[in-house]
């Protein structure tokens, strides 16, 4: 059966609709609505346990939410079609460690029926700050961090257009972050879309359009970082999030 793709005038690729879900008697997420357009670098913010990971894997359809609606490209995020435009990267990546940097490549094009461009993988192993010289070596001898890099390397080469990451700054040495951040940018430059969670507020401050901060199982704010330190009366993103978690 084919998806049902509903009108999208406004090039949404994901729309978030009234999410509701509750592990038994604990509410994590009540009523969490918002948008994402075609192009945005969006960053979501929050406390570890306040739900980011889950509305990351609801939005995936690896958990299933009490309530609401999630649509990607349009189409109901439950549909497997849903999955077609999109790359992922869990916060705790673990590649398998038999295969190679190159042989982890391979297997993730293949997933989206591409042939891996190596000379592309090797640009951009130095753009997340990965000897290009490890895609070599089995995956078993690497670092946790060269693991999260090699991750974020197989989620750009496969081209899609949205990229969804979660705390894709975890494991990463202040070299990797800057030249993370400066991949990301590029991305969003070539028509790319970026949706990530990071607890990192500096990073998410400096490059991201807009932003949302999930606490207390709701939406607190929606909108550019900029407003948001202008509406708590601060120049620090992280001293304005301390106030808005705080004021409840």
């Amino acid at each position: 059966m084919t998806a049902q793709r509903q009108p999208n005038p406004e090039n949404l690729l994901l729309e978030i609709q009234g999410v509701h879900k509750s592990y038994g008697k604990k509410k994590v997420l009540d009523g969490i609505s918002f948008d994402l357009k075609e192009g945005e670098l969006f960053g979501l913010i929050g406390l570890n346990g306040v739900g980011k990971t889950t509305l990351i894997k609801i939005i995936l359809d690896l958990i299933k939410r009490d309530g609401g609606e999630v649509r990607v490209s349009g189409v109901a995020a439950t549909e497997t079609a849903a999955r077609n435009g999109l790359a992922y990267v869990p916060e705790k990546f673990q590649p398998s460690r038999y295969l190679t940097g190159f042989e982890f490549l391979n297997l993730s094009a293949s997933y989206y029926k591409q042939k891996l461009d190596r000379d592309k993988a090797v640009e951009l192993a130095d753009q997340v700050a990965l000897d290009p010289e490890a895609l070599n070596n089995k995956v078993s001898s690497y670092s946790k961090g060269m693991g999260q890099k090699l991750g974020l390397l197989g989620a750009c080469l496969t081209r899609q257009p949205l990229l969804i990451l979660d705390e894709p700054m975890s494991g990463l040495d202040p070299k990797a972050r800057i030249k993370l951040k400066a991949l990301m940018k590029q991305l969003i430059a070539e028509g790319r879309t970026i949706f990530f969670s990071s607890h990192i507020l500096s990073d998410i401050d400096e490059i991201c359009d807009r932003i949302g901060i999930i606490h207390d199982t709701h939406l607190q704010y929606l909108g550019t970082p900029a407003d948001f330190k202008t509406q708590m009366a601060t120049d620090s993103l992280e001293h304005a999030f301390l106030k808005k978690i705080n004021a409840g």
